[in-house]
């Protein structure tokens, strides 16, 4: 046997074989046994006893479903000072996550069929979570001309979420274009809802800590405006849109009405919108600049509610790695962009799970079934019910809820350091992660 802190595990611990979770509560219930064996979990029950099964002893321990997250930026290609893929990828193990959608924004632009491919192999072989590249909805990013979305869509990496995130496709002739292209395979537009022109030089929400501050502001118009036109496009051609990185009360709104007339509009909101508002830009420390800027405590409390009443349909972190000479400059001049692939469940349980507004299973749905269906993956659950029963895929997640941890930015997986949260205390550790039935993390640690 050999110990790994507050986790016992039996010999061998490397590869996938045969597990007994022993003691494990999923979804927060009362504690099962659930055994996993080729890559799949084969049995749930209390007091099971399979033969030859590695043993871990996860007592007081909740099980989640693998998390997945539809918004991350690897930066690989192009940009490996910040990011690569097996870093990020490392840390978005450790943080629970067993998909990662990595957007487009990479240098070259992920707006081929090759691109996409060599970020798909560069997660394989790096083996940590599984990668969905995101392709890029124009070609470079340019909002001109339609990116390769059939080829991307055909090629090994069988790319479905399409995304010019960092930058909005404003001409509306080109999102009803893209929307009906995609519309043939089942695919989703993920729109940066952001009108360029009532955001030129914003540095931040415009209200009344901008007036004060002196810095050009961003309106929350400018997000809602766009969300809008794009729900009316989506109900016209009847495809699917999905809303990167909701951050208003009036977009919260526009989504509800969006919802109620039955076109297929899904949202996310990331860990850092539903916690920080922009009063923390009084401090002028650049890693608070992000994008879409932080907004009010109105708009936090809006956000919250719609995540809890399935307006929003999920959270995805927007990580966004930079390298020192990028973020530690002034204010004007920093990238905006924060990490957050290590805090987003622990964020998400202090401000969903303990406030009340969502438990364990709602929190489930929220950053692993629902982001798994908007995605397209093939083995995501229709409806959750089945995640972690007997004939499901074993990609889990094993959580103390009652641990706590202080943010380190030195000990972050990332290559990159710009986390808000440093030296913030918060609640909840994963301990394990499980990949097609291989431990990735075992006791907080890296396999």
């Amino acid at each position: 046997m050999t110990q790994c802190g507050d986790v016992v595990t039996s010999e061998p611990v490397a590869g996938a074989g045969r597990w007994h979770l022993r003691g494990v509560r999923p979804f927060g219930a009362d504690p099962v046994d659930v055994v996993l064996d080729g890559g799949m979990i084969v049995e749930v029950g209390p007091g099971l006893s399979p033969a030859g099964a590695n043993i871990l002893d996860a007592d007081g321990l909740l099980a989640l479903p693998g998390l997945v997250d539809l918004h991350t930026h690897l930066r690989e290609p192009g940009r490996e000072d910040a990011e690569t893929v097996a870093s990020g990828t490392r840390a978005a193990a450790l943080g629970g996550f067993t998909t990662v959608f990595a957007m487009a924004n990479t240098e070259p632009v992920a707006d081929t069929a090759g691109v996409v491919e060599q970020v798909w192999r560069l997660g394989r072989d790096a083996g940590h979570c599984d990668v969905r590249p995101v392709g890029a909805v124009t070609e470079g990013l340019r909002g001109v001309r339609l990116a390769e979305l059939g080829a991307m869509a055909s090629s090994a990496a069988g790319v479905r979420m399409f995304s010019d995130d960092g930058h909005c496709v404003s001409d509306a002739v080109l999102m009803r274009r893209a929307l009906e292209y995609v519309k043939a395979f089942d695919g989703v537009i993920a729109q940066h809802a952001q009108e360029p022109r009532l955001t030129e030089d914003a540095q931040m929400n415009e209200g009344a800590v901008s007036a004060r501050l002196g810095l050009s502001g961003w309106p929350a118009a400018a997000e809602e405006a766009i969300i809008a036109r794009d729900a009316l496009l989506a109900g016209h051609v009847g495809s699917r849109l999905h809303v990167c990185h909701v951050s208003t009360a009036g977009s919260v709104e526009i989504l509800r009405w969006a919802k109620s007339k039955g076109w297929r509009v899904t949202a996310e909101v990331t860990p850092h919108h539903l916690l920080l508002t922009d009063d923390l830009v009084t401090s002028f420390d650049p890693v608070f600049k992000v994008n879409p800027p932080l907004r009010t405590a109105t708009d936090v409390e809006a956000l919250r509610a719609g995540l809890a009443d399935g307006t929003i349909d999920c959270i995805a972190t927007d990580h966004a790695p930079h390298a020192p000479q990028d973020k530690e400059t002034e204010w004007a001049a920093a990238r905006p962009g924060m990490v957050g692939l290590e805090t987003a469940l622990s964020i998400a349980i202090l401000a969903m799970v303990e406030t009340g507004l969502l438990d364990w299973a709602g929190l489930a749905d929220r950053m692993a079934i629902a982001p798994g269906r908007i995605g397209g993956l093939p083995d995501a659950s229709p409806d959750g019910t089945r995640a972690l029963s007997a004939g499901a895929v074993a990609n889990l997640v094993l959580v103390d809820p009652a641990a706590r941890w202080t943010v380190d930015p030195g000990a972050l997986a990332s290559r990159s350091r710009n986390t808000p949260y440093a030296g913030r205390n918060l609640p909840g550790r994963v301990q394990a992660t499980f990949l097609r039935g291989r431990p990735t993390v075992l006791d907080g640690k890296i396999v």
